[in-house]
């Protein structure tokens, strides 16, 4: 079994209500879907199991999904803490719903619900789980094999018995405390039985991503960033074949005032000059600087797009195709901004030229004029007018850059308002009003966004955003403190749980440790006692009358047959219930009466409770019915290999009403598709109210059905009646057969799983679908030609043993029989017994082949060594009923003796029936001489047949 939490070789039952209420019988079983963190690196993920909870050993198993048989793992729900971490604000779904199961070897499982509803339900029943296992440690109360499920599971006289078991009683204060931190919540589709026939949530993650599907994404985003970086790089220079200006950013309009205050200094030093110092042809100045810049532009455009190529997509490794791509994407982007800084600098400097040029043209102009002859006091004014024109030039082109700053802030604020409404409106979506002040915040919302609609300005949408951010912190705050509450809530009440399970466990420590030295010194008496024996045994001392062994030996078998008394009842949790009256199918375990039967009964009862402990240490075949039965929530159940193997190991004491049932009308639906409603009822009634032949036979074997089984033990038992009713109805509708010995204990043992109808029709299943036409006749011939087909079975299977009894003359079918006739009841344990019955109801008559078969393999060594006749006859008689281990028994009957075809069976009834006719009719003509010669001859009238004695 793998370790908690451990997934490579990686339930079923009632899940309880709320906290602290112990789970009625017909409590939901809990199982359904849940993400388990599992992987290592980078394939590390959540994988969607399907959960099954197995309350006979408190383990939470997972599988692939409802359909599978095999878990993959489990964890120890018995001694596992949980906890869950209050997920921050935004957290998707998924990160609030994940939990933890921290295992005491200090692994952690990360499970996840599909939602935080079915998170908190998991939680709550996980813990009601542990403590209602922690607090119920009796073994009887988790062992199929001793503890009958409650009676509205299963139908029949089993059902009925409730035997008493004992429970620790459960701290009244915890309990209440238990109660007042639980959590009322109720699951979702994906938990419980009817989530079988749902699909498995789908976890996207990274991993599941095929890499053409990776590539695609790459090509898509890069192709995206190619584009916007062709228009970025258009707009960025110009559209015309003049220059065009953007709107500058902050630093570029602190570049530019320096840059105006240099040239501001250089007019006025220039001011008085003639002529301009600068040799530049102003009308050429635009082309000649546009030229260059353009060939830049489009060179880089032409390496972008050849480096850029789509056909590179598709060529080498993934990840190197990746970062070649973020290197050439980002030296395309410094040079951008190269380009950026030269073309900015280049603009400003033929403004400069521009404005110095025109000073230049103003200054000529001036002084042509004066050379006219223009008065002095008309040039000082227009020097004066130009000046003042310089300046109001500066300021407009101040108030210029000013306003396109401006313009440029409120069109960025525009956008990040726009952002900031687009992120409000997706948040309000998804926020849901809890209580009537969220719901009066929401309502005083709408009425600002009425306000704020009706109004123009950037201040009054500033002021809405604070709002709305203020609302949404609000509800944010809100929702964080309901969840702290609740996780609060949690995290006390699985620390009250701890504390009060790791008290019981110290009391029940300190108990056990009495119980221990109580039982290691009866220990050490009876060692004493067997190794004096022993020592008598090998060099007796005195004459047989005087020799202490024989005390020795009468006190150990008192001991050992003495009743288990109730003098300390304190002690009555603790002590062991190894051997008890009845087991749960209501037979005997120990005889009353016969002293050497009783203490070789007893030691088969240990014997048996040895192996059925060693059983539980594995994985529960509960566990895998749990989780096949789930899976047919919501179909029909069909023949299947599956399920043949299911039934092979044995169907649980839970389920096996529901199967055999199952199973019966399986075989018999052609049968009861012809009847009216109300069969079985008529037929009892007319054999009760009219003559019949069988009845009087029918009351002389009910008594003498069972007797070792306490539903039949007596005339007053329930199971006398049931079984009368059943037999005198099959022998109203099957006048042929009426009854014959044996059907009897066949009804006997379908009624302790089966309503009196279901068992009527099991026996028409056996009688008349399974077995051959006279099994259960007078003259048992189909009975007969079984035992012949198992001869050469046998001569075939176990060739060693058949020579072995041909050898010394042993005829083997006065045993078996019985076997087939009953189909081994009375001859088995009853653990086996009732394990061959699940395998016969599904396949048939071929199962009694197989296990008579087994039950000599099983045994061929012991009997090989017999040597003589009467030795092997007398074992033949008892072995069957000291073959214990059933599960080595069912790997002989269905792998060791195979290939066992069907086929062969019937070939081999069909060759024997007519040998067997012939000899019948043989010994018939034998019979009809001897009558008409004891007719005719006088000496002989006095000779009767045995036919005639036993009528």
């Amino acid at each position: 079994m793998p370790a908690a939490g451990s997934e490579g070789d990686e339930g079923p039952a009632g899940a309880g209500g709320p906290a602290g209420e112990q789970a009625g019988p017909g409590a939901p079983k809990l199982c359904g879907y849940l993400q388990k963190l599992s992987g290592k690196g980078p394939l590390r993920g959540f994988r969607s199991r399907w959960f099954v909870f197995d309350p006979r050993r408190c383990y939470l198993y997972y599988f692939k999904g409802p359909q599978e048989a095999l878990p993959l793992g489990h964890l120890d729900i018995a001694s596992a803490c949980f906890s869950y971490h209050q997920p921050e604000a935004g957290a998707a779904g998924d990160e609030a719903a994940a939990f933890e199961v921290h295992s005491p070897s200090g692994a952690v499982a990360v499970l996840k619900a599909a939602t935080r509803q079915d998170m908190t339900y998991w939680l709550q029943e996980l813990q009601q789980k542990r403590w209602e296992y922690c607090n119920n440690l009796d073994a009887a109360k988790r062992d199929s094999r001793t503890s009958p499920t409650p009676s509205d599971l299963s139908k029949g006289l089993v059902a009925k018995d409730n035997p008493d078991l004992s429970i620790l009683s459960q701290n009244a204060s915890a309990e209440r405390a238990r109660n007042i931190l639980a959590v009322e919540t109720s699951p979702t589709d994906l938990v419980g039985e009817q989530a079988a026939s749902q699909p498995a949530p789908v976890q996207p993650s990274a991993i599941n991503f095929s890499l053409k599907q990776w590539s695609t994404e790459i090509k898509n985003s890069m192709s995206s960033l190619r584009k916007g970086n062709n228009e970025n790089r258009r707009s960025v220079f110009y559209t015309t074949e003049e220059w065009e200006m953007l709107d500058p950013t902050p630093k570029d309009l602190e570049d530019s005032m320096a840059l105006e205050e240099k040239r501001k200094h250089l007019a006025e030093g220039s001011k008085g000059l003639p002529s301009s110092a600068f040799p530049f042809d102003f009308g050429r100045i635009p082309h000649k600087t546009r030229r260059p810049l353009r060939d830049m532009i489009a060179s880089s455009k032409n390496r972008n797009s050849s480096d850029s190529s789509p056909t590179e997509w598709y060529a080498g490794n993934g990840n190197k195709l990746v970062s070649e791509l973020q290197l050439k994407y980002q030296s395309q982007q410094e040079e951008l901004e190269k380009l950026k800084k030269d073309l900015l600098s280049q603009k400003e400097l033929v403004r400069l030229l521009q404005q110095t040029v025109r000073s230049s043209q103003y200054d000529k102009y001036f002084a042509t004029r004066l050379c006219e002859g223009v008065p002095k006091d008309k040039l000082e004014l227009l020097h004066q007018k130009d000046d003042q024109i310089l300046g109001l030039n500066n300021q407009l082109e101040k108030l210029n850059l000013e306003k396109d700053s401006l313009q440029q802030e409120v069109k960025n604020l525009k956008c990040k308002v726009g952002e900031l409404n687009e992120r409000l409106g997706m948040l309000m979506e998804t926020i849901q009003a809890k209580d009537e002040v969220i719901m009066k915040l929401s309502r005083q919302l709408s009425e600002c966004e009425d306000n704020t609609s009706s109004q123009s300005g950037a201040v009054n949408s500033s002021t809405a955003t604070c709002t709305n951010k203020e609302l949404q912190e609000l509800d944010r705050l809100k929702d964080n403190l309901q969840g702290y509450k609740t996780q609060n809530k949690f995290l006390n009440k699985e620390i009250l749980e701890l504390s009060a399970l790791r008290r019981n466990a110290e009391a029940r420590e300190r108990e056990w440790q009495a119980k221990y030295t109580s039982l290691e010194a009866k220990l050490c008496q009876i060692e004493s006692k067997y190794l004096i024996l022993l020592q008598e045994m090998k060099n007796p001392v005195c004459s047989e009358e005087q020799s202490p062994a024989r005390e020795v030996i009468t006190q150990l078998l008192e001991d050992a047959l003495k009743a288990e008394s109730s003098e300390q009842p304190e002690q009555a949790f603790f002590k062991p219930h190894l051997v008890s009256e009845y087991d749960i199918y209501g037979f005997q375990t120990v005889p009353e009466d016969d002293d050497e039967e009783k203490l070789v009964a007893k030691s088969r009862a240990l014997d048996l409770r040895s192996l059925s402990l060693s059983e539980n240490r594995e994985i529960s075949t509960g566990v895998k019915w749990e989780n096949y039965l789930a899976s047919t929530m919501n179909r029909e159940m069909m023949r299947c290999v599956e399920l043949k193997n299911l039934i092979r190991s044995g169907i649980p004491h839970e389920h096996r009403s529901k199967m055999w049932k199952w199973c019966v009308n399986l075989h018999v639906k052609k049968f009861k598709d012809s009847t009216v409603p109300g069969y079985f009822q008529t037929l009892l009634q007319n054999a009760l109210e009219k003559q019949n032949p069988a009845s009087k036979q029918i009351e002389l074997d009910l008594l003498r059905t069972l007797p070792n089984n306490k539903h039949y033990s007596s005339p007053t038992s329930e199971g006398i009646q049931k079984l009368r009713n059943v037999l005198l109805a099959f022998s109203w509708r099957n006048p042929d057969i009426g009854y014959c010995q044996g059907l009897n204990r066949l009804v006997a043992i379908a009624l302790l799983y089966l309503e009196q109808e279901d068992a009527f029709w099991c026996l028409v299943t056996i009688v008349e679908v399974f077995m051959p036409r006279d099994y259960y006749t007078k003259t048992l011939l189909g009975s007969q030609v079984d035992q012949r087909v198992f001869k050469d079975l046998m001569s075939e299977k176990l060739p060693r043993l058949h020579a072995h009894f041909e050898q010394y003359k042993v005829d083997y079918t006065l045993i078996t029989f019985n076997w087939f006739l009953v189909v081994f009841v009375d001859s088995v344990v009853s653990d086996i017994l009732f394990k061959i019955w699940d395998s016969f109801l599904y396949e048939g008559p071929k199962v009694i082949f197989r296990f008579a078969l087994a039950l000599f393999k099983y045994k061929e060594e012991e009997i090989l060594k017999l040597q003589d006749s009467m030795s092997i006859f007398k074992y033949l008689r008892y072995f069957t009923r000291t073959i214990l281990d059933a599960r080595k028994l069912t790997a002989i009957a269905f792998g060791d003796l195979n290939p066992f075809p069907l086929r062969q069976i019937r070939n081999r009834r069909t060759y024997h029936l007519e040998k067997v006719r012939l000899e019948l009719t043989e010994l018939e003509a034998i019979r009809e001489d001897f009558l008409r010669e004891r007719e005719t001859c006088v000496e002989k009238r006095d000779l009767i047949s045995d036919d005639e004695e036993d009528s």
